[in-house]
């Protein structure tokens, strides 16, 4: 058989491919990452990133889930933006996340990301998203609290505690007494808060009994409950940061506002002494109405348990009266009516005028025709009766008068004659002037007497504000008639 014969290797070509080899094996002993391929990335903005380091850990409740690939400034900003390369057990992570650069222990050295993944209920990050700076937090370091105690801030918290010092322990100015409850005129203001501790124990033993309430009937699901509620609320405020922006400029407007009404601010907390005294009477009698409440609140339960069945019988009638107010019954009536109540509404428009002169009518009949109508006329043909009744009469008399004589009709028939007495029967609109009639008798008068001219008739004063006339005065007396010679 014949042999293959060998090709002589390089030993450059050799060397080539060893140290190849070697570069790779150091790149992925340091980087332990294959090129070309990554993890899930997400960045986080943070207001300050120095204390973190490349690859240093990213922690999910204590267990390492990732770590930091790359830290780099923000553009135009004093911020950081960190990426985070995370592993599967670390997803997946929410829109309402948090992240904190927490210090790791003392043996470790450094710092670590501290991630919160968010509710399970928010939506999920997709690679390369942003955690925003709402929403991250840095540790406090040391310089920083030596840094807020700088010569000024110093000097500005000596100046406040100098204030508070002269505020607690300065006499009050008579304008100061004035204004003053009477209890704390001629007081400093440390004395006036030594008497308040006075009222202190009825104030802490009710506090105490609210904060017993607060505890709720079964603490350990309330306080579960009021757990769940509160990081509702936080991780509501952190989704809406735009609308938390807003409540804080509204916020602080509201503040100006009261410091503009400086004044009535501190008359207002003047009168909130005798205001609270008003308030704790009427939570007393509010306590003593809690019993019969509770008592109304027990008797009740019965017609609250019928009410079901209550609504549930009245459905029949609903649906009757459905159909009672359909169009071939009370909405097609209402139609036809329509023209009659237009012509109603006009009537009854135009009984406003009528009415009032109806009612003044009644009025005027109840208070001065009828009472005149009662009295009783004393004279030479005195009936002792009513001068309604002998109106009436005279009405039957000239009934009487007026029979039926003969074919001609009703009619009144008097005897005229004359006499040696002269009668002055007035113009009665003669051209010739005054008018003279002769009588058999000479002529007593009339009664009542004629007063000279004829009584005025005042319109402007109403029929039932009149006075009743004095049918048996002075006036009503026999006396000479009008024209008398």
């Amino acid at each position: 058989m014949r042999r293959r014969r060998h090709r002589n290797r390089s030993p450059l070509a050799v060397g080539m491919v060893a140290l190849a080899i070697i570069l790779v094996a150091v790149f992925l002993g340091f980087t332990k990452d294959i090129p070309f391929t990554h993890g899930f990335r997400v960045k986080a903005t943070f207001e300050s990133a120095n204390s973190l380091r490349l690859n240093s850990p990213v922690r999910i409740a204590g267990v390492a889930v990732g770590k930091v690939k790359k830290v780099e400034a923000k553009e135009g900003t004093n911020q950081a933006v960190v990426t985070l390369e995370l592993k599967k057990a670390g997803l997946p992570i929410h829109e309402d996340a948090t992240a904190k650069i927490r210090p790791r222990i003392f043996l470790e050295g450094n710092f670590f990301v501290d991630l919160q993944p968010g509710t399970p209920s928010s939506p999920k990050l997709s690679d390369g998203d942003v955690i925003k700076v709402t929403r991250t937090a840095t540790p406090v370091q040391l310089d920083e609290v030596l840094t807020a105690l700088q010569s000024d801030t110093r000097q500005d918290l000596r100046d406040v505690l100098d204030g508070l010092a002269q505020g607690l322990s300065s006499k009050p100015s008579a304008a100061d007494d004035r204004n003053a409850d009477p209890s704390a005129r001629g007081q400093t203001a440390a004395e006036s808060f030594n008497d308040a501790y006075k009222d202190s124990p009825g104030a802490l033993k009710g506090t105490a009994q609210v904060n017993e309430a607060l505890l709720g009937t079964e603490p350990d699901r309330d306080v579960a409950r009021l757990l769940s509620g509160t990081a509702k609320t936080t991780g509501a405020l952190i989704r809406h940061e735009t609308q938390l922006k807003d409540l804080i400029t509204n916020f602080n407007t509201t503040m100006a506002a009261f410091a503009s009404e400086e004044g009535n601010l501190r008359t207002s907390i003047r009168l909130l002494a005798p205001t609270l005294v008003n308030a704790n009477a009427a939570l007393a009698s509010l306590n003593r109405a809690f019993p019969p409440t509770r008592a109304f609140a027990r008797d009740i339960l019965p017609g609250v348990r019928e009410t079901p069945a209550t609504i549930e019988a009245s459905f029949p009638w609903i649906d009757q009266a459905r159909k009672l107010m359909s169009q071939p019954e009370l909405r097609g009536l209402a139609e036809d009516a329509a023209p009659a109540t237009r012509d109603l509404a006009r009537l009854t428009n135009a009984s406003l005028t009528l009415l009032p002169q109806i009612d003044r009518t009644a009025l005027c009949a109840r208070d001065t025709v009828l009472p005149t109508g009662d009295l009783v006329i004393h004279d030479q043909f005195d009936t002792h009766t009513e001068n309604y009744k002998e109106f009436w009469w005279t009405m039957v008399g000239l009934s009487g008068e007026s029979q039926n004589f003969d074919g001609n009709g009703s009619m009144v028939r008097f005897a005229p004659g004359g006499g040696s007495q002269a009668v002055a029967l007035g113009s009665a609109g003669s051209p010739t002037g005054q008018l003279i009639g002769a009588a058999s008798a000479r002529v007593q008068g009339v009664q009542p007497k004629y007063p000279g001219k004829r009584p005025p008739y005042v319109s402007s004063v109403r029929c039932n504000k009149s006075k009743i006339p004095d049918v048996n005065g002075s006036w009503a007396a026999v006396g000479p008639g009008e024209n008398a010679p």
